[in-house]
């Protein structure tokens, strides 16, 4: 079997919904599990309706309302009958999350968030299940809260794998075309749960394992996996093949193509990853595989903007040492605060940061306790993959460095 994952950008609209088909048609899509995103910005929006709960309920309607017209339009788009099914199966699904946060008590914005926020994936999925089989290519919807089972971490869950294995094997019918929905799974109370922010990748990869597929194919608005992200630089070049290892290192850094989470369970199972052009689906791409070496080799470079960088000193010039490292990192830890750099000296500690989830706020009063604390905010961090000197100025170039970090074959740059 075949999974294939389609972001929000593929299905944006109308005319994305309808180029989804005809890649479907140039490739096949026989033995074929589909894992589709929110369509274009709706999680935003779905994520501005949990904030209008929160903070402002007069603006709670409004922020509905741009969902339903968004989604309103691509249907009248796409299905020439007005009373057409699909019609009352996205209203019902839109008074599920009405009548959600009618009744909710609980007051945990992650709980909520993975209640409300979740709806988008499965709107999506409606409308292009609706579509295909509307255009001759039937297909079997399938609600992935039942098939992906996780713990109650909510916005970050953590995949119940032998639960997962025996949901997906039970409810997948390999002989024909499937669709779910990624970023979301379930807890033991049936509670809807997240798996991240981009985490549809990783939705692809956990049913690949589980299926023991064939291949996953990431289908994105780019040609394939480039050594740099052509929002933030100007020049880009196409990597035709990378091995697991290769991508992991650059997930992990923050390449934007592949979800961080995505590569362990394929490389478990020696399953390939393509990432290939919705847009040029003939096209080569590129291939995840294991063993391969980079090509072409040339610099890789990673950029991520908005991070906060914290240099800690101890307020007696005492040493920092195993113990103070360890508490520091708990605070981290409690506080999701994702640690991107760190780089430490005797009495001193610098970390690079990401504040995602806003933590920063309550551990810096913790640190302040004990440590004499400099903070720089919005700071970017630029890490370079198999850099030479020529890739290291191209960064340095009109930025003030702040850290300074090399191994043998990365580079890493706290800028401002």
């Amino acid at each position: 079997m075949r999974i294939f994952k389609f972001g929000g950008a593929s299905v944006k609209d109308a005319a994305g919904v309808r180029n989804v088909v005809k890649v479907l048609k140039q490739v096949g899509y026989q033995d074929t599990l589909l894992v589709i995103s929110a369509m274009g910005k709706t999680t935003n929006a779905m994520e501005q309706i949990v904030d209008a709960y929160f903070n402002d309920k007069n603006q709670l309607e409004q922020a509905i309302d741009v969902v339903i017209s968004n989604h309103k339009t691509i249907l009248n788009d796409l299905f020439e009958i007005k009373n057409h099914e699909i019609h009352h199966k996205v209203n019902a699904l839109i008074q599920e999350f009405r009548g959600f946060l009618m009744w909710n008590k609980s007051p945990k914005y992650a709980f909520v968030y993975d209640q409300v926020v979740g709806y988008g994936e499965l709107l999506s999925t409606t409308i292009v299940s609706a579509y295909l089989n509307e255009v001759g290519v039937t297909n079997q919807w399938l609600d992935v809260r039942e098939l992906i089972k996780t713990d109650n971490s909510h916005r970050d869950a953590h995949v119940n794998w032998n639960r997962t294995q025996k949901e997906v094997l039970a409810r997948v019918n390999m002989g024909e075309l499937n669709i779910t929905q990624g970023f979301l799974g379930s807890d033991e109370n049936n509670f809807t749960t997240t798996l991240g922010r981009e985490g549809s990748d990783y939705s692809a990869a956990i049913l690949a394992y589980c299926l023991n597929a064939e291949s996953v194919t990431i289908w994105k608005d780019v040609p394939g996996v480039l050594n740099a992200d052509p929002r933030h630089f100007d020049e880009t070049e196409l990597l035709h093949q990378i091995s697991y290892r290769e991508a992991i290192e650059l997930a992990f850094y923050g390449a934007s193509v592949i979800h961080p989470k995505t590569l362990q369970p394929l490389q478990g199972r020696e399953i390939p990853l393509h990432v290939k052009s919705f847009l040029n689906p003939k096209q080569q791409g590129t291939t995840v595989g294991k063993g391969v070496k980079i090509l072409p080799e040339v610099p890789c470079f990673i950029v991520k903007k908005g991070q906060v960088l914290l240099k800690l000193s101890s307020l007696d010039f005492s040493f920092i040492v195993e113990e103070n490292m360890s508490e520091i990192f708990k605070l981290f830890h409690d506080y999701r605060l994702k640690v991107d750099l760190l780089q430490n000296s005797a009495i001193s500690f610098s970390v690079c940061l990401d504040n995602t989830f806003n933590g920063l706020k309550e551990v810096l009063p913790l640190l302040e306790q004990k440590f004499k604390v400099t903070c720089h905010h919005d700071v970017s961090l630029y890490t370079i993959r198999h850099f030479d000197e020529h890739s290291v100025e191209k960064i340095l170039n009109g930025y003030s460095v702040l850290v300074e970090q090399r191994g043998k074959e990365t580079v890493q740059l706290v800028v401002k």
